[in-house]
């Protein structure tokens, strides 16, 4: 018989009144982390070191607002008599895929005021993207969401998981999938593919390209374990439809680019 051991406290520590989670603590440290890896490889590529932190002012709390706006939009039913609510974002309720849209919005609109290639930017940061998502899932794990259906014990030890891991997929009483896990390692996998491909020089833009089918591609799948999607109608899950659109349109970019450009830019050139 194994004990089961009381859950992670969310709570990281209080600062008088008021409690900061580890939620945002990791997402914090995931935003930092990626940071570091890509204002270094800016800089290596000629950007000024002020650059990314230029950015970031304008692409991190952009962010979250993309991201609370598009779990409203798909959860409107309980939001639409109470108004308020919407503001609400400390009781929960963004959505990655609302964040990632609203970032590449702005560093489109930066570059261009910068007069600076989008994709040159956007290659750089690609394996810092997936470093702040492979960080930011173990929130979702400190406060045992986005997790999957329910499974048993004896599934989750044969992952070779260690105990706090899965004493806290203990969850009301059941065991669920660890989903927050599975995209944290697929991330991870992606991070050093991603490092890997730099070495070879692609054309400018299919770093980024990639990123956006790798981690579309593992999304599709690890969100049909999902117990608490967002869906657009009836059963189709708004992350798997945001998925299949964005690996179609990053593959037509990458082959339209191959084919039309005759002399294209590649990630080393200036």
């Amino acid at each position: 018989m194994h004990q089961i051991l009381a859950s992670i406290d969310p709570i990281a520590f209080s600062l008088g009144p008021i409690d900061v989670r580890w939620y945002g603590v990791i997402i914090a440290t995931g935003i930092i982390i990626a940071f570091l890896v890509g204002q270094r490889e800016m800089v290596k590529r000629g950007f000024h070191s002020d650059f990314l932190t230029d950015l970031l002012i304008w692409a991190v709390p952009l962010a979250i607002v993309g991201a609370r706006i598009y779990y409203v939009a798909f959860e409107w039913e309980q939001y639409q008599d109470n108004p308020a609510g919407i503001i609400a974002i400390w009781n929960g309720g963004i959505a990655i895929h609302g964040a990632l849209i609203a970032s590449v919005i702005v560093a489109y609109v930066f570059t261009k005021k910068r007069n600076t290639s989008f994709l040159k930017v956007a290659d750089i940061l690609a394996p810092s993207i997936l470093i702040g998502q492979a960080i930011g899932r173990w929130g979702n794990f400190i406060n045992q969401e986005a997790h999957g259906g329910e499974v048993s014990r004896a599934f989750l030890e044969s992952l070779f998981l260690p105990e706090w891991i899965i004493n806290q997929m203990y969850i009301d009483g059941a065991y669920y999938h660890p989903t927050f896990l599975y995209e944290s390692l697929w991330s991870l996998a992606g991070i050093v593919i991603l490092l890997l491909l730099r070495k070879v020089n692609l054309v400018r833009g299919e770093l980024f390209f990639f990123y956006i089918i790798w981690y579309s591609f593992g999304r599709f799948f690890i969100e049909a374990m999902r117990t608490d999607s967002l869906y657009v109608v009836g059963e189709l899950r708004a992350a798997q439809l945001v998925s299949v659109m964005a690996i179609i349109l990053a593959l037509g970019l990458l082959i339209y680019r191959r084919v039309v450009l005759k002399k294209p830019a590649h990630y080393e050139d200036k």
